[in-house]
């Protein structure tokens, strides 16, 4: 079955994991231009791209609107939850999902993903997920477009 929905974790998938803080206070994340090039060339295909992650912060709305996103799910959980109800509102199953995650709170959607991957550096428990690719670059290192 073809690929209809590709959705990604940030931290620690679109992102280095590190939490980077100014003399301010301001919170910084670091993103890889690759892997935005990444979802420009899957919507191009015709696949539609979710950003989904437990944080909510202005950074990743900003992310996702440059980079054109087609869904946006900041503060969710559990995630599997909420891919489960964009799939209905798609008229798709999670078969046709494609996820990428690198921590215990994808675990759930990984398991559940017609295609599923993390990142090199992902924890232990998602790395061992049947059927999981285990790319070789770490997150925030081109990961998601890998």
């Amino acid at each position: 079955m073809a690929i209809k929905l590709f959705a990604t974790d940030v931290d620690g998938t679109l992102t280095d994991a590190g939490m980077y803080y100014s003399a301010n206070g301001d919170a910084l994340k670091k993103f890889n231009t690759r892997d935005g090039m990444g979802l420009k060339l899957l919507q191009a295909a015709g696949v539609k791209t979710a950003i989904i992650t437990s944080e909510d912060t202005e950074i990743v709305s900003s992310r996702a609107k440059k980079l054109g996103v087609d869904f946006l799910f900041q503060g969710k959980k559990p995630k599997i939850e909420t891919i489960k109800e964009l799939c209905k509102t798609l008229k798709i199953g999670l078969e046709e999902v494609a996820y990428i995650g690198d921590d215990v709170n994808d675990f759930d959607l990984l398991s559940a993903a017609g295609l599923k991957a993390c990142p090199a550096d992902a924890v232990k428990k998602i790395a061992e997920i049947p059927g999981i690719i285990r790319l070789e670059k770490k997150g925030g290192e081109g990961a998601v477009r890998e």
